[in-house]
């Protein structure tokens, strides 16, 4: 295609064609790509491709066939107890349920899926099972967001596959549109929740009573994200254009015109919270991630979809205030909207993972490989993505509910490139599936990416998106059984035909963005990339990006990819940091004052800093001091964690288990230190008398075992050296108070008794109540139980080694696993965020105890011996990264002062904290293995409170 203007291949008026490169195929602007990739890098062989292809095949019949058996017709499965997850027969998750509406939400899910991995069998018999047994009519509450791309975008990606079977003359012939009249249904119960001044919906409907009825239970909310306003276009235009009902794309495009008018006009970016009625940011922060990711991805691909080049022009000027301020290369670091050279956080989520494949749509190559290179090594240090990192590669929020994203990057990735490096990222992506995430049941999401626990949830987007992105990542265009060029990814990876951008043209295309802003034409030169100028006849130009990328992790501020800033001009002192400050310091002093930053005494005796941005000599000032008030947080946060220790876990090593059961346990801070010695394996066996606090009468039995102890009576040094004393080679105290769960409590750390507890040489580990019987019922099922205490989950391979035991078990070669057993969920962290102060960010200086309004307090509680059960409870709040880190601060520019000094000190002082059909039909009832568990808040309900 001939180049027009300088713009790539192509002009930035919408022609359907060079557009097929939306359905992440190399497609006429980046066919060339895919042939200079053969010179120099070692290509992946067809059969390699064709067995690995084979092998994504195996995960999602295992993942959608224990969905059907065990879970259907519930919205999702619950893959350790083995039974479905349905709304109001489990305790409540928070926010995470607004996706579950009874109606059968996973299936609806992986409509299109089906058709992508070429089980068309399957999929006729899934949709008529949906046109069944799914009732659109049920009296729950749901997000309308999630309900919109899961439940409306699954219908009507099964739709259009639906008919293009049909039209193939093989499946599908007595189809007759039947699953387009259910998304019409579902479209029509989602209108009322517009029904607001500014066109912006409500966040959450009730499907069967809509919006502010008494019976709705919803009405009254006042603020929603960005992304759930804006990420409505492509389905309902879609629906519309179906159809021929107008008015679902006419509510979408209102709602996405209000957006952009109250963009924050300055620097063109939007918030992550906003007021529907009154259009006000709620929260001025301003990402890729969370809370606004798709609604920038919906911008340039409606433009694909619509053929309206307002989108495009409004992409392109947010897309230029992104790479202006947010991007850090390889960093993406959330900015305010009206200060947007002041950064935000110091943290980043896992959905940003999504943006460097956005990127190659638009054509901005190198910065997708970055970023991409970045998160591919965060991932090699912790097996998966955790939920939250910092800006050194830290763990923030350490679950991972087996998001899809980064595979989603990977994909565009290769087929921009044709790299065989991006095959080998998916390999590594499938050989950690199965590796870690992999149980009888299906795969289970991670509650911590640290100890390698796991969480009793399997999200339906897990088989929307993950498998439909790793299959195509290995599938040649012969492997599937249509053209799928001809179709567009929404942002759960349904697919919607690209000729809707030709029917029912009804809607008024009038070009609004013009009226706010003056677009530089450069914005447009890379809407379809030029392979000549991508590709500059290099071979290894994907591999000179990444390589100074490769130390990244390890080495948090690397040559070469530091972010400059004016701070650093010429003959310039550095910047003053937190932990070089010193209040008796007048130098320093006066460098605070400089930054807007005062010193105030308080009468109790504290010293508070207090920041006032306004205050500050200069911009620069005012972004050092702010800077050097969050280091500051982070410090005396950190100080504060030095005596407490990461979570534990215990593994059953044991048959039918095989290290496949890993529970999250609470450390002792005596005995046995499991991070610095060997790991202690060995069967358990209960003591007596079971609260172990006198002398033991069945010494035989525990002789040279673990023993198992219940909380309470004694404390628990005394426990320990009772066990000690009969022979033990480790305990576990199993919590008396019945129903507990991590799920629900902070970690719980175990204390001395005031005592030297030096004598004490065993590993001692604590279970909360519902952790504990899953080892009980263990026992009592299989009599023999074998555990590792270990510091983190342990290799299979490396725990089974010389073992008689099935392949499978050590290989995840799941063809041979026939087995069902049993299996249990296991806790991990809460994790929340820091609540930083925009306005006026304040430090206390004595006992620097974080406070919610991050001035750090001088009351400690502490333990008193006299306690029967003393021990150090961690707060969510304190377990944002790993405690025993020596955590050097985060630095918000990217700056580097005595680098080579600080990784020298990194090197020696940081721990690796990485780990390698009637509803409730089908419940298995063995005991209290299967008894449901209260879970984690969603992290991004913890995100909605994370202000600066």
């Amino acid at each position: 295609m001939s180049e027009a203007g300088g713009r790539g291949c192509g002009s930035p008026v919408p022609q359907r064609a060079p557009w097929s490169l939306v359905a992440a195929t190399a497609a006429i602007c980046l066919v060339s790509a895919t042939s200079v990739w053969t010179v120099g890098a070692e290509p992946m062989s067809r059969e390699e491709k064709q067995k690995l292809g084979n092998q994504v095949l195996e995960m999602f019949d295992h993942a959608y066939g224990n969905y059907m058996e065990h879970a259907y017709p519930a919205d999702e499965l619950m893959p350790l107890t083995c039974r479905g997850r349905v709304r109001g027969q489990e305790p409540s998750r928070g926010d995470v349920d607004d996706a579950l509406g009874k109606f059968s939400l996973t299936l609806i899910d992986s409509l299109d899926t089906l058709v992508v991995l070429n089980k068309t069998k399957e999929f006729e018999d899934a949709v008529r099972k949906v046109l069944r047994d799914v009732n659109l009519d049920n009296d729950v509450v749901v997000s309308v967001f999630e309900t919109n791309i899961r439940v409306l975008g699954g219908l009507l990606g099964g739709h259009s596959l639906a008919i293009m079977l049909k039209e193939k003359g093989e499946y599908m012939q007595w189809y007759n549109d039947e699953l387009l009249q259910m998304a019409k249904q579902l479209g029509y119960k989602l209108l009322p929740a517009f029904n607001t001044t500014s066109g912006l919906p409500y966040p959450r409907i009730n499907l069967k009573f809509g919006i502010r009825k008494p019976e709705a239970r919803t009405g009254t909310e006042t603020d929603t994200c960005t992304a759930c306003a804006g990420t409505l276009i492509l389905e309902f235009a879609a629906l519309s254009r179906f159809t021929g009902a107008t008015i679902f794309e006419e509510y979408a495009r209102k709602a996405l015109d209000f957006l952009w008018e109250k963009r924050q006009r300055s620097s063109n970016l939007v918030g992550v919270t906003i007021n529907i009625h009154t259009g006000d940011w709620v929260r001025k922060d301003s990402g890729v991630g969370a809370g606004i990711d798709s609604y920038y991805e919906y911008l340039l691909k409606a433009y694909v979809l619509l053929g309206d080049d307002s989108f495009l022009e409004r992409f392109n000027t947010h897309y230029d205030a992104i790479m202006r301020y947010i991007s850090q290369p390889p960093l993406l670091l959330d900015v305010h909207i009206h200060k947007p050279m002041l950064n935000a956080r110091t943290w980043m989520d896992a959905l940003l993972a999504f943006f460097p494949g956005l990127q190659v749509l638009k054509g901005d190559i190198r910065p997708a490989i970055e970023t991409h290179e970045m998160l591919y090594q965060v991932i090699k240090k912790h097996n998966f993505l955790p939920e939250a990192f910092t800006t050194d590669f830290r763990v923030h929020w350490a679950q991972h509910p087996l998001r899809p994203e980064f595979a989603e990057s990977t994909y565009f990735l290769y087929k921009a490139t044709g790299d065989p490096y991006y095959l080998e990222v998916g390999k590594t992506l499938i050989e950690n599936l199965n590796k870690y995430a992999r149980v009888p049941c299906g795969f289970a999401a991670m509650k911590d990416v640290r100890t390698g626990s796991h969480e009793d949830r399997m999200d339906s987007f897990f088989l929307a998106e993950m498998f439909k992105y790793l299959y195509l990542l290995f599938a040649d265009k012969e492997d599937i059984i249509f053209d799928i060029e001809d179709y567009i990814f929404t942002t759960e990876a349904h697919l919607l035909p690209l000729w809707l951008s030709t029917t029912n043209q009804s809607i008024s295309k009038k070009n609004t963005t013009s009226e706010y802003t003056e677009l530089d034409d450069s914005n447009f030169d890379w809407t379809c990339p030029n392979t000549q100028i991508l590709f500059p006849n290099d071979p290894l130009y994907a591999q000179s990006i990444r390589e100074p990328l490769k130390n990244v992790v390890d080495k948090s501020c690397p040559r070469g990819i530091i972010r400059v800033e004016e701070s650093f001009r010429s003959g310039a002192k550095p910047p003053l940091r937190a932990r070089d400050f010193m209040a008796t310091n007048p130098e320093h002093l006066e460098i605070l004052k400089k930054m807007g930053v005062s010193l105030i005494h308080l009468k109790d005796g504290r010293v508070q800093l207090v920041q006032h941005a306004i205050q500050a000599a200069s911009s620069i000032d005012a972004e050092d001091g702010l800077r050097f008030m969050q280091e500051m947080i982070e410090l005396s946060s950190q100080q504060q964690k030095e005596q407490q220790l990461p979570p534990r876990a215990v593994q059953i090593v044991s048959h039918p288990f095989f290290g496949r059961v890993v529970l999250t346990a609470g450390p002792a801070q005596f005995g046995l230190d499991l991070s610095k010695h060997k790991e202690t394996r060995g069967f358990v066996a209960s003591s007596k008398p079971y609260n172990g606090c006198s002398e033991l009468t069945n010494p035989e039995a525990v002789m040279g075992k673990i023993a198992l102890i219940q909380r309470g009576q004694c404390m628990f040094a005394e426990k320990a050296r009772n066990i000690q004393n009969a022979g033990a080679i480790g305990g576990i105290v199993i919590d008396d108070n019945e129903g507990s769960s991590s799920d629900t409590a902070p970690l719980f750390q175990m204390a001395g008794d005031g005592k030297d507890t030096d004598d004490i040489k065993i590993p001692m580990l604590f279970l909360f109540s519902k952790e504990g019987s899953i080892i009980l019922d263990a026992i009592r099922e299989y009599e023999e139980v074998e555990v590792l205490l270990s510091d983190k989950a342990k290799d299979r391979a490396a725990i089974l080694k010389g073992k008689m035991i099935p392949s499978y078990i050590i290989n995840s070669n799941p063809e041979m696993e026939n087995e069902e057993q049993p299996s249990s969920e296991n806790d991990s962290q809460n994790q929340s965020a820091e609540q930083i102060s925009s306005s006026s960010q304040e430090v206390d200086l004595v006992d620097q105890e974080s406070s919610e309004e991050n001035s750090l307090n001088s009351h400690p509680e502490s333990l008193s011996p006299a306690d029967m059960d003393n021990a150090a409870s961690i707060s969510p709040s304190e377990q944002t990264s790993n405690p025993t880190e020596n955590h050097e601060t985060a630095n918000l520019n990217g700056e580097c002062t005595d680098l080579d000094n600080q990784l020298q000190e990194q090197s020696e002082t940081e721990e690796d904290s990485n780990p390698n059909v009637s509803w409730g039909k089908k419940v298995q009832p063995i005991d209290s293995i299967l008894a449901d568990w209260n879970e984690d808040i969603e992290a991004f309900e913890m995100m909605e409170k994370d202000e600066l």
